[in-house]
């Protein structure tokens, strides 16, 4: 397994450094000179990032962006890492995008020179943050993090006490919980499905894994010491595949799109949601949360019987991450001014605008709604953070994972043949 990983790897970087060469690099500046516009590739499934570079135009990176005013440029999540292969080789990539949904592609055009190691630049980034990164970027610092994550199961206060239900704490507790509710009519789980917002219900997969088999279990199969058609992990997704095959995702999860299944819970028409911290700006923005933040739990995914995990092992991520383009940061001083004045203000403004909680340094004395203080009082508390389910994949591994996700929570995968399908696409 270990062989197919770094043949992926190794073939991609290849590509991309020819390309690149031809081209001339990556970025929008010209050779000695400064580019026209600050310019960033956000992708359609988060606004948070965007509005944020916003303000910080209007405001703290004010004199920044009258140097090089901000460019906001858009792609969808799902199409995301083969357009910034695309950019990458024709030498095109903003001087700011967002990182690969494969880890291995941000590292391939890092390998290629495409991409900043922000390492000269992070000196305003959480220990946390960093830890996070370097253990997806082979001790690099590849990103930037404008979110810093955990992850777990939101559930609503009011449905479970409605209808009898203690917070689960064991899987079996969970899934007993799933069969009140729908007897009573109630959608268990809410949870994306559609294409590549299929990751929600990977999730689902990598964690029981995780919980089962312990906290080395996807590090095992990067490094080829186990294969996701070993009989203990065609049993995380098989357990996961029963969910959907007694239609605890609802009737059609394949249709729900990330949007959907969080306005789903928002309005109270299902009572779990596997989500990372990143919604909390959701959660407290009362015009998309009708349910009230109050009514929000946060649930440490729980453990599984006989497992080698536990629950204090947390999903920890950097989320939507941005990456810098070298050529476009290099040689070229007022894009390097508007970067360093990200890096110095960026974690305040998200937290104060948006509850969101970042890898970056904020200032003291801001106030945050109550969900959020408990969500950094969690974060603050992790002493083992474990990565998701596709962290180690190939982008195409990846891509083929995230999109059968849906199928998985639709009853119509099982757990054996999604674990195939994945295996088939590692290479």
């Amino acid at each position: 397994m270990a062989s197919l990983f770094r043949k992926a790897a190794a073939t991609g970087a290849a590509v991309i450094v020819m390309s690149t060469a031809a081209c001339g690099g990556g970025g929008d500046s010209t050779s000695g000179g400064s580019a026209k516009s600050f310019s960033f590739l956000q992708i359609n499934e988060n606004t948070t990032i965007a509005e944020t570079l916003t303000t910080l135009s209007q405001n703290e990176c004010k004199t920044e962006n009258a140097a090089q005013p901000l460019e906001i440029k858009k792609q969808a999540q799902a199409s995301l890492d083969q357009q910034l292969q695309l950019l990458a080789g024709q030498g095109a990539l903003p001087q700011l995008f967002t990182a690969a949904n494969a880890p291995s592609l941000t590292k391939q055009l890092s390998d290629s020179g495409a991409v900043l190691d922000a390492a000269s630049v992070s000196t305003g980034v959480q220990p946390a943050a960093t830890s996070v990164i370097k253990s997806l970027y082979d001790d690099k610092q590849l990103v930037l993090p404008t979110e810093l994550n955990i992850e777990g199961i939101w559930y609503n206060k009011k449905l479970l006490a409605d209808n009898g239900i203690a917070v689960p704490t064991t899987w079996e507790e969970l899934v007993a919980a799933f069969a009140k509710l729908q007897a009573a009519g109630v959608q268990p789980i809410s949870q994306a499905g559609k294409g590549g917002d299929g990751w929600g219900v990977t999730r689902w997969v990598g964690n029981y894994l995780l919980r089962s088999q312990g906290p080395d279990a996807l590090k095992k199969v990067a490094d080829g010491s186990a294969k996701l058609t070993d009989a203990p992990y065609v049993a995380a997704a098989d357990a996961i595949a029963d969910l959907g095959a007694k239609g605890y995702f609802g009737k059609s999860p394949t249709s729900i799109d990330y949007a959907t299944a969080l306005n789903t819970f928002e309005t109270g028409k299902a009572a779990f949601i596997y989500m990372g911290s990143w919604a909390l700006s959701d959660f407290n923005d009362d015009t998309k949360n009708k349910v009230g933040a109050d009514n929000i739990g946060f649930l440490k995914f729980p453990t599984v019987a006989g497992g080698a995990g536990t629950a204090d092992q947390m999903p920890a991520n950097v989320g939507t991450a941005v990456a810098i383009s070298r050529k476009g940061y290099e040689n070229d001083a007022k894009t390097q001014a508007w970067v360093k004045c990200i890096v110095a203000n960026y974690g305040t403004v998200a937290l104060r605008d948006s509850s969101q909680i970042t890898g970056f340094a904020t200032d003291a004395g801001i106030e945050v709604p109550a969900l959020t203080q408990q969500i950094q009082t969690e974060i603050a508390g992790v002493q083992t953070s474990v990565l998701w389910f596709e962290a180690y994949f190939s982008a195409k591994a990846t891509t083929v994972s995230q999109s059968n996700g849906g199928l998985l929570a639709g009853g119509q995968l099982t757990g054996e043949k999604f674990m195939q399908t994945v295996t088939a696409n590692l290479g």
